[in-house]
């Protein structure tokens, strides 16, 4: 991120503020938005790194929509000028022929001066941006895209439990999703103790809602266990350290640990985490917070396969479906 956009999102207090999202069209069952859900249409570009990101690749891939919807990867150094797509031939995504994902920024707004997030959906014969919109863009690939489901996909959005899934992630997202980034790009220290305790306060309380259930909501895997998921698997190795969120380890918290590792373990988890792109993002693109660019080497990452425990809770991390192939 450039010095000035980082300073563009830095309250007078010091305070981190993301950035809106600036295209939130919806992808419809029925097209009544205006953009169809249709198999081939559309390409998710994502980074490994990102966690806003990885929710959407975890939840493409549990729901078995790689058919139905592309995906490109972003090399997970990003320059100023944005995310590029030099982990391809010749520099360029394969199907849009673009270089940088600005461009499809710009395709759909000419005017578009702000950061050009992941995940975004892209439309492939415009080039442009649809959505970057990643908190409705998961939910929407749940139920928006269900004809296009594979057999046996989990319900990770069921009716009867999406206001106890969205009270969760309101909460989840304030002080932990974000929370990290407000410490570890907070520049007061006003700011950063704030965002440090309600961290650490929110972690706590997940500690204890979890201690005697398997899942954030119900019996199964939910919409809610990946969002928490995304920021748990990059804590030890970059938030703990490059963000200071040193109170503790992932791996000294007990009950989050072995949570974690649960999911890690189930398909559609661990499979999509890149610990090389995670590490390589944090710590050789946020030149103000670590300036040498020198990516750590640890730490251990054998811990993540080890014996959980949780099935002793009860719980089906698919309930009557079928994890992916």
């Amino acid at each position: 991120m450039a010095e000035a956009q980082f300073k563009a999102e830095t309250s007078t207090r010091g305070e981190w503020v993301r950035q809106a999202n600036r295209f939130t069209e919806r992808i419809t069952a029925d097209g009544s938005s205006g953009w169809p859900a249709q198999p081939d249409r559309y390409r998710l570009v994502v980074s490994l790194a990102c966690p806003w990101a990885h929710r959407s690749v975890i939840v493409r891939r549990l729901l078995g929509l790689e058919d139905a919807l592309s995906m490109g990867i972003v090399d997970p150094i990003r320059d100023r000028r944005g995310w590029r797509f030099t982990l391809d031939p010749q520099g360029k995504d394969p199907v849009t022929k673009i270089s940088f994902l600005s461009q499809a920024y710009l395709r759909a707004d000419l005017e578009f001066r702000g950061r050009c997030t992941v995940p975004a959906i892209l439309d492939v014969a415009e080039g442009r941006v649809v959505t970057n919109d990643y908190p409705q863009l998961t939910l929407d690939l749940s139920t928006e895209w269900a004809k296009y489901h594979r057999n046996g996909a989990p319900q990770l959005y069921p009716e009867h439990l999406r206001t106890e899934i969205d009270e969760i992630n309101a909460v989840v997202y304030a002080d932990v999703n974000n929370g990290v980034y407000r410490c570890g790009f907070a520049t007061s220290q006003e700011a950063y103790e704030e965002a440090f305790e309600r961290l650490f306060a929110r972690l706590d309380w997940l500690s204890e809602h979890l201690a005697d259930r398997r899942y954030l909501v119900g019996d199964t895997i939910t919409e809610a266990d990946v969002r928490l998921f995304t920021t748990l698997v990059r804590f030890d190795a970059v938030y703990h350290g490059h963000f200071k969120c040193n109170r503790q380890k992932l791996a000294e918290m007990p009950i989050l640990w072995a949570y974690a590792r649960d999911l890690f373990q189930t398909p559609g988890f661990g499979d999509t985490v890149d610990f090389d792109h995670i590490k390589r993002h944090y710590y050789a693109t946020h030149d103000q917070i670590n300036p040498t660019k020198i990516v750590p080497v640890g730490p251990d990452l054998s811990g993540w396969r080890t014996p959980h425990g949780r099935e002793a809770l009860g719980g089906k991390p698919f309930g009557t479906g079928t994890p992916p192939g």
